[in-house]
């Protein structure tokens, strides 16, 4: 050991000074021109490369570690990690693989230490193989090479020698002791060696914290960022305790970390695990947000311009700590920093980072603490200039990335300008959610908004009219197509020619995903990745863009020209697949339907305006009998799912209205027929509640929650009823042998009112139906009204029903 040990000390004493030992290998370098730089592997000279394919050859034949070393040794002085060819990486990972690299980080950090190089050198050594060989795709997904980055971060947090204070690293113990584990496996190292690598220094000491030499710390951060270009590698570096690692790094302000150490934190407060890491350590990114509002508000211009974009990465996502007092004062103080570069003249490259900043602000909080009005007005003119500066370019021109990024951000400025300009006209409550900087608008400055908006919108209308299906699945025309839609959902009377003509592409885009046409995965990437968003999913499903058009083709379906366009274009059959698709993701949630889906129940809106406004279309579609079929599948399930009281509600009128249209079938009727109205039925007596009999009814408890959004619907229902019974007599004998019959009528005669005149009339119509259509339906009702014991009941008053059986 100790003749190795003198090898090494040979050799590192040779490397020193960066030239190969030997005067003979030099003279021949000088002899035959090896000074040139010719060689592509790495630029080295033809000496230094004979020295390399020696030591190379020593490596692979190395009779144990302290020849490995020296050959190692000498292999990163010749040649940096990061210019090693890939040729070259090959052959060092064959020699000595991942397993070294690992054993010499755990040897240096633990102590245990026989090889006779300081622990700075073997931290460095290590560093600087994982670097290298993190170069290579193949290489830094290996699990060996995965295992070490607790060690890596460890490094970066606390130094080079300081590994063992008090107080690991937070990260979750099954994956701590899974690291260590196979560390140690693969290294026969010790576990104490892999625990003191993840242990960082209180506060206090912050300032004795030796610092990082750049070397070392490239290599680490080299390795760190490899790693999350991985698919995975942003969460295989989260969950090995990445982020209170980089962050005490940045506190203590250790080398390249606001350099390196900041970057690699806003790649992970990136995407998709931007959600874990705040929800794992707010903490620590609560803090780290705070600092660098701070040095964004003492920036200079050029600096602060830099650090809009820098900023975006580190705000939390929507929804989390909304209620944080710190945080508010945060957003706050960065719209104070805002406001006089947004006044300022700027380039279109100048204000774009500024226009993405203030859409992320408006994401957390609204219009809140964004300022006084003047500045809102100004906010969204300059977010709907760029817009119509963007988009109204000749057909073909393609946008730069820079300017899309730019653009999406001045559509959710837009997104959120129309929420509140809408709003502006309603009545204001204690839990009326507009922001005191927009509900002191004047008229003239409302209209102002509102006038720049449909300009801006007009653009995005022009862009869209240009798109070629080969683009449905471009991130930035989702983007257009769901800020448009956002407009359309408050306002379809503006543009209505340019809504109009643009249907035929709404319709196709929205199709097209629904089909599963487009490129779903680029689209996925960007919803993970969309700050904001009204529904958070667990991955792209293709039904989104229908989703974001549903509340315009609500309106859209109630106005006859946009009408008679959306039936040329098949849209009914489009809302049917729609509500298929959605019933059965639905009631293969762990077989328990109970999460309502708002977007479920304007679909079934839309169809409704299409069954009231085209009944012959209804009768000849074949997609309605598919819906006729989906109602009676779904509706006797969901009368027993109160959470989903309006789904069934509107389930049932758009059955019991497409039911009135149908003929009177020769036969029985078929078993799902039979199915729905039974269900029907059963849904519709549950609305009232009679127990307080002798005085007024009232709404049922299990209603209440629900009425305003329900009670139209429901009477709806009570006359479609009556229309059914007109059109399919047999339903009459189902309503009595049903039961709705006999308890409506015992309802009536005991109580002294109804909620209101037009649920009266509603019922009424029903019960006049029924005695017109079913003789033994007239006597049941000519018997409770001539035996009624007061004359002063709600069923006495109904004039028509005393007309339709013939009792005075």
């Amino acid at each position: 050991m100790a003749e190795n040990r003198k090898i090494v000390e040979v050799n590192h004493r040779d490397v020193g000074s960066s030239q190969p030992p030997g005067g003979e290998e030099q003279g021949e370098g000088g002899e035959g021109g090896g000074g040139s730089e010719t060689d592509a592997g790495g630029g080295l000279t033809d000496s230094k490369r004979e020295v390399l394919e020696k030591c190379l050859n020593t490596l692979k034949h190395a009779q144990n570690d302290s020849h490995t070393l020296a050959a190692l040794l000498l292999i990163t002085h010749l040649c940096p990690a990061n210019q090693l060819d890939k040729p070259t990486l090959s052959r060092i990972f064959e020699a000595v693989g991942l397993n070294l690299p690992a054993r010499l980080l755990v040897t240096a950090i633990s102590g245990d230490n026989t090889s006779g190089l300081p622990a700075h050198e073997l931290l460095s050594l290590g560093t600087a193989l994982l670097a290298a060989l993190s170069t290579d795709p193949d290489l830094v997904s290996h699990p060996q090479l995965l295992t070490t980055i607790p060690l890596l971060l460890g490094i970066l947090a606390n130094g080079p020698v300081n590994q063992q204070k008090p107080g690991a690293q937070e990260q979750s113990k099954d994956d701590e002791m899974g690291s260590r584990m196979n560390v140690n496996q693969s290294t026969g190292g010790t576990s104490d060696g892999d625990s003191e690598a993840n242990k960082e220094s209180s506060s206090q000491e912050s300032d004795s914290s030796p610092k990082l030499d750049k070397a070392m710390a490239s290599d680490c951060y080299q390795v760190l960022t490899a790693v999350c270009a991985l698919p995975r590698g942003p969460d295989q570096v989260l969950s090995r305790g990445a982020i209170p690692a980089l962050w005490r790094a940045v506190q203590q302000n250790q080398t390249l970390s606001h350099e390196r150490g900041l970057a690699l934190l806003g790649c992970l407060l990136s995407g998709k695990t931007k959600d874990k890491a705040w929800s794992k350590h707010p903490s620590e990114l609560l803090s780290l947000l705070v600092r660098l509002s701070k040095d964004f508000s003492q920036a200079k211009d050029q600096t602060k311009l830099d650090m809009c974009a820098k900023l975006v990465q580190f705000l939390p996502p929507v929804g989390v700590a909304v209620e944080n007092e710190e945080l508010k004062g945060v957003v706050a103080q960065v719209w104070g920093t805002l406001r006089p570069m947004m006044q300022a003249k700027l380039t279109p490259r100048q204000i774009g980072p500024i226009l993405v900043l203030s859409a992320c602000l408006l994401d957390l909080y609204g219009w809140e603490l964004v300022g006084p009005p003047k500045f809102c007005c100004l906010l969204v003119n300059r977010a709907c200039v760029e817009v119509r500066m963007g988009l109204e370019e000749p057909p073909g021109n393609d946008l730069s990335p820079e300017l899309q990024h730019t653009l999406t951000g001045c559509y959710r400025i837009m997104e959120a300008a129309i929420e509140q300009a809408c709003c502006l006209g309603v009545s204001q409550t204690p839990a009326s959610p507009l922001p005191t900087s927009t509900t002191s608008l004047s008229l003239q400055q409302s209209r102002q908004v509102l006038g720049v908006l449909e300009e801006a919108f007009s653009a995005l209308m022009y862009h869209l009219q240009q798109v070629d299906p080969s683009r449905y699945g471009d991130p930035f025309i989702f983007a257009t197509f769901r800020s448009l839609c956002s407009w359309l959902a408050e306002e379809t009377s503006c543009l209505k020619e340019e809504v109009t003509r643009l249907l035929p592409f709404l319709i196709s885009y929205s199709r097209s995903h629904m089909q599963g046409e487009g490129a779903e995965q680029s689209l996925s990437d960007w919803m993970a990745e969309m700050s904001v968003r009204e529904e958070r999913e667990e991955a792209w499903t293709g039904k989104e863009a229908l989703r974001y058009l549903l509340p315009a083709l609500c309106h859209l379906s109630a106005e006859e020209g946009p009408r008679k366009v959306l039936l040329t274009l098949d849209t009914p059959a489009l809302l049917v697949d729609f509500l298929t698709q959605c019933w059965t993701s639905l009631k293969g949630k762990s077989g328990v339907v109970s999460t309502r889906d708002p977007s479920m129940e304007t679909a079934c809106s839309a169809l409704l305006n299409f069954t009231v406004t085209e009944p012959e279309r209804v009768r000849k579609d074949p997609c309605f009998r598919s819906l006729e079929t989906l109602l009676g599948e779904a509706l006797p399930v969901l009368v027993y799912k109160p959470r989903l009281l309006v789904l069934a509600a509107n389930y049932c009128t758009l059955g019991l209205m497409i039911g009135r249209l149908k003929p009177a079938s020769p036969g029985s009727a078929e078993a799902c027929q039979r199915r729905f109205f039974s269900s029907a039925l059963r849904f519709l007596r549950g609305a009232l509640d009679s127990s307080s009999s002798p005085g007024p009814v009232k709404v049922s408890q299990s209603w209440e929650e629900s009425w305003d959004e329900v009670e139209e619907l429901w009477r709806l229902s009570l006359q479609a009823l009556g229309g059914c019974v007109r059109a399919q007599p047999w339903i009459a004998a189902l309503v009595r042998q049903e039961g709705w019959l006999n308890r409506t009528l015992a309802m009536l005669s005991q109580c002294s009112a109804l909620p209101d005149q037009h649920t009266q009339g509603a019922l009424e119509e029903a019960l006049c139906a029924l005695a017109d259509m079913c003789p033994a339906c007239q006597r049941e009702i000519r018997d409770v009204m001539t035996t009624m014991k007061s004359d002063k009941c709600a069923l006495s008053s109904m004039r028509n029903l005393r007309k339709s059986v013939d009792v005075k």
